[in-house]
């Protein structure tokens, strides 16, 4: 290993030594100062989190190619590594209050978000595979954490045997690619694709890539999962598994799309137009009959990932590419500050045996806890796109670089899903402030901590976007 291949996974390589040794660490803490390891995992991923600010401007690549540091895996790796942080806050109190607090539970957080900072990195599609693997198994233990609650189990099950189908897709893909071209790598892909008419092998391999990457993000019709696994899994679990697991999974899939395969947008264009919409409908439609709010955020979940998937639209188009590429990176900015957020607010009404997690459970929010009704209004709505918050700015971005591709239906699609979302987002709000109930709230630091800073920042960076803006621009591949 070069010096070159040791700085481009400098903070990867940290992060997972890191947890290698918190594991062995983990087994002299007593098991009622568990705090300590989750303090130890903070501090491991703040740690790498500095180690990638440093990084910023830097571009190179490492293992003969197969890994690459550029803006747009820097941009990926520092909200990543913020979501671990957001993830290991949220699930502090959580798990202890649930009774399933062990070491372990962290030490499998840090492993999949190095496993998601490797799929921002890759190059290759064998480094995608192995990255995908190493960010998946940590999730599926995790979401079966909660033992021997069998709603978990479950959920850790199913998730398990639609994951490791979804990976048959990506392997046998990346087999097809590779008999096409005579290579994994993303250049030697792209260069191959450029001088010759693609074949309908490399074609159909792409488009088995596209069937494992749209099970990671959530896609229709390759959704399934997602409602059973976020309602059965440790909801601490579900708030880190969707946010964590989209940026990995979209940061994946515009690597492949537009580095390996831009000559295949005329064959892929229309499929991707397919699965947006198809993803943005039965998202928001399903969303209205669901009475349970974790499978209403799930629901919620798989409708933004139709949203994200609008940016992947036109990437066969070079005038429009890079715009709609910054769309969908600060689109999935918002998505995470927000998503994060609401979640904590789920985990605070959460009890015992699922109890709690009813949209009626809401009622009464506001005038018990008017600041935690108030940030939760911030949420809905930002999910919504509703001013002055950063869903709106991330939504208006996304529209405008639909219609500049030339892709003005998709985009009143995109509209007319955010106006039918305004019902079942509201609906909570509702239940808030116009129902009468006595909910009782968990009063938790770091949760109130996280909370309180993405409710703030939710709609602080909708007044100053621009910055935000730059930095996805300056993230945008080259």
């Amino acid at each position: 290993m070069t010096q070159t291949d040791f700085s481009t996974l400098l903070p990867l390589t940290i992060l997972t030594t890191w947890a290698c040794v918190l594991l062995l660490v983990d087994l002299f803490i007593p098991k009622d100062s568990k705090g300590v390891t989750a303090f130890l995992s903070a501090l491991g991923l703040s740690v790498a989190l500095g180690f990638s600010i440093t990084q910023i401007g830097f571009t190179g690549t490492g293992f003969n190619g197969m890994v690459i540091l550029d803006g747009f895996s820097i941009f990926a790796n520092l909200l990543i590594l913020t979501g671990g942080l957001l993830g290991i806050a949220l699930a502090y109190g959580y798990i202890k209050r649930m009774g399933i607090e062990r070491g372990e539970y962290y030490t499998l957080l840090l492993f999949s978000v190095a496993g998601m900072m490797l799929m921002a990195q890759a190059a290759d599609l064998i480094v995608v595979f192995l990255a995908l693997e190493m960010l998946s198994i940590p999730l599926y233990v995790l979401a079966a954490f909660a033992r021997p609650n069998l709603q978990s189990e479950e959920a850790g099950v199913k998730y398990f045997l639609l994951g490791a189908f979804a990976t048959g897709f990506i392997v046998y893909g990346t087999a097809l690619v590779f008999g096409a071209t005579g290579s994994t790598s993303f250049d030697v892909i792209l260069a191959f694709a450029s001088n010759e008419t693609p074949s309908l092998l490399l074609t159909i391999g792409a488009a088995l890539l596209l069937v494992g990457f749209g099970f990671k993000v959530a896609a229709v019709p390759f959704h399934m999962w997602t409602p059973d696994v976020y309602q059965g899994a440790p909801t601490s679990v579900t708030a880190f598994m969707s946010s964590g697991a989209k940026i990995a999974g979209f940061a994946a899939l515009l690597r492949v799309f537009a580095t390996a395969f831009p000559s295949l947008s005329v064959d892929m264009t229309d499929i991707l137009w397919a699965l947006a919409a198809l993803t943005m409908i039965v998202g928001n439609v399903t969303a209205i009959s669901q009475t349970n709010i974790k499978r209403m955020l799930a629901y919620s979940s798989i409708a933004h990932a139709g949203y994200m998937l609008m940016a992947f639209v036109p990437y066969g188009n070079k005038d429009v590419m890079p715009i709609s590429i910054v769309a969908g990176l600060f689109y999935l900015v918002a998505y995470v500050v927000t998503n994060f957020g609401s979640w904590g607010v789920v985990i605070a009404l959460e009890k015992a045996e699922g109890r709690g997690l009813e949209i009626a459970d809401f009622a009464g929010l506001a005038k018990k806890y008017p600041a935690l009704a108030a940030a939760m209004t911030v949420f809905m709505l930002s999910f919504i796109g509703f001013p002055p918050t950063l869903g709106m700015i991330g939504k208006f971005y996304l529209f405008r670089a639909a219609i500049a591709g030339g892709y003005s239906g998709l985009a009143i699609i995109g509209v007319v899903t955010s106006l039918v979302s305004a019902y079942y987002y509201l609906r909570v709000v509702v239940n808030m402030y116009m129902r009468e109930g006595d909910p009782v709230v968990e009063r938790e630091f770091w949760l109130n901590f996280t909370t309180a800073v993405t409710a703030i920042a939710t709609v602080a960076l909708s007044f100053v976007p621009q910055w935000l803006f730059l930095m996805a621009s300056q993230a945008v591949l080259k």
